[in-house]
């Protein structure tokens, strides 16, 4: 584990199936019973956010608090993207793209974009199953999808007027 000012990054190596090592680092709020994962599973999904937005920040520091136990057992893992700015390549993705909406690949290695990430870790979020059986209904996702797009490409031009980046 390293501490590097108000977080702890806890890193571990995870085998794939073409015998490539991967690298999986988790971030998690500085306190007294911070742990790291120790786990050399490929977590269940991997959340790529933009730790430049406040807004976005906050939001990801509080679903991680839910996730705690996920989180330390390496489960789910939440990965800022200014710190690996090419992580997302292989799929075509950028630091831009991120800084619109969030990511996430999951432990096949498939991409999730947008209101399908605030679904699936709403799918493994306590108590907030029923969310993400509303939101992620096939009837109600295509709706939700727009919405959190215009919001983000809100809260995208917010962070640009900031200069947060």
């Amino acid at each position: 584990m390293f501490h590097c000012g108000r977080i702890n990054i806890g890193i571990c190596f995870a085998a794939q199936t073409s015998g490539q090592f991967s690298l999986s680092a988790t971030t998690l709020p500085l306190s007294s019973n911070t742990m790291t994962s120790t786990s050399l599973q490929t977590p269940a999904l991997t959340v790529w956010y933009n730790t430049k937005c406040p807004v976005c920040d906050a939001g990801i520091n509080a679903q991680q608090n839910k996730l705690l136990t996920l989180v330390k057992s390496g489960q789910v893992a939440f990965r800022d993207i200014n710190l690996e700015p090419e992580a997302l390549r292989q799929f075509g993705a950028s630091v831009e793209d991120v800084r619109r909406r969030l990511h996430a690949t999951d432990a096949r290695g498939k991409l999730i974009t947008g209101a399908d990430v605030a679904v699936a870790l709403w799918r493994l979020t306590p108590g907030q199953g029923g969310l993400a059986n509303v939101i992620g209904n096939p009837l109600v996702l295509p709706i939700a999808r727009i919405g959190y797009d215009r919001f983000a490409d809100l809260l995208y031009a917010w962070n640009r007027r900031k200069g947060h980046w």
